[in-house]
C-alpha cells in the first residue's frame, strides 16, 4: 500500500507546475454571511458542508488526487499515507491552504502540535477567513497549553461562523457576558 501511496504522489505531471487556487473568497464570504444568520445548528451544518466543498476544491486535476488520497488514507488511519500525501500536495501547490489545513490535522492527531500550528499559521495566511483552520489553531494552542492565545483564536472563529462545535470551549473573561 505504501508503494502504492508513493507512485501516486510520484506521478506528477512532467515539469508541471500548481496553478493558482480557485478564487472562493466572494462565495466563500457569501456561505459565511449565511452561517452568520443560520437559525439552527443544521441550518448551519449544510452551510458549513458547503464550505468544505469550497475549501475542497483543489487547483488541478493532480492537487485534487493527492488532497483525495491524503483524505482516503486519513479515513482510514493511515496516517503516514496521509502524510505522504499531503506533504506531496503542499509541495506541489504551496499556495493552496487546505493542503496545510490537512496536514495539519494529521499533527494534531499525532499531538504534535508544533507542527500542526506552524501549518495551520501557513492555511490562514494562505485564507485568513478558514474557520475551519481557525478553529483548529485554537484546539492546538490549548494542546500547547497557550489558553490565552487560544481563547482569541477561538473567537476569531466564532466571529466569522458561531455555530461552530468548538464554542463550547469558549470561556467567558471576567466581567464580561457572552
Amino acid at each position: 500500500m505504501k508503494l502504492l501511496i508513493a507512485l501516486t504522489v510520484c506521478a506528477a505531471p512532467a515539469f508541471a507546475e500548481c496553478p493558482p487556487p480557485p478564487d472562493i473568497s466572494a462565495a466563500q464570504t457569501a456561505l459565511l454571511s449565511e452561517v452568520q444568520a443560520a437559525p439552527t445548528q443544521m441550518a448551519a451544518d449544510l452551510l458549513t458542508n458547503e464550505l468544505w466543498d469550497l475549501w475542497a476544491k483543489a487547483p488541478d486535476q493532480y492537487a485534487q488526487e493527492l488532497l483525495d488520497t491524503g483524505l482516503e488514507r486519513r479515513s482510514s488511519f493511515d496516517l503516514n499515507g496521509a502524510i505522504i500525501a499531503f506533504d506531496a500536495l503542499v509541495e506541489y501547490c504551496p499556495d493552496y491552504a487546505e493542503g496545510y489545513n490537512q496536514r495539519a490535522f494529521i499533527a494534531y492527531m499525532r499531538q504534535d502540535y508544533d507542527a500542526a500550528l506552524a501549518d495551520l499559521n501557513a492555511a490562514i495566511e494562505r485564507s485568513p477567513n478558514h474557520v475551519a483552520a481557525l478553529a483548529g489553531k485554537a484546539l492546538t494552542l490549548i494542546g500547547l497549553g497557550r489558553e490565552a492565545a487560544a481563547q482569541l483564536t477561538l473567537r476569531d472563529a466564532l466571529a466569522l461562523h458561531p455555530w461552530l462545535p468548538e464554542r463550547g470551549l469558549l470561556k467567558k473573561p471576567q466581567g464580561e457576558d457572552l
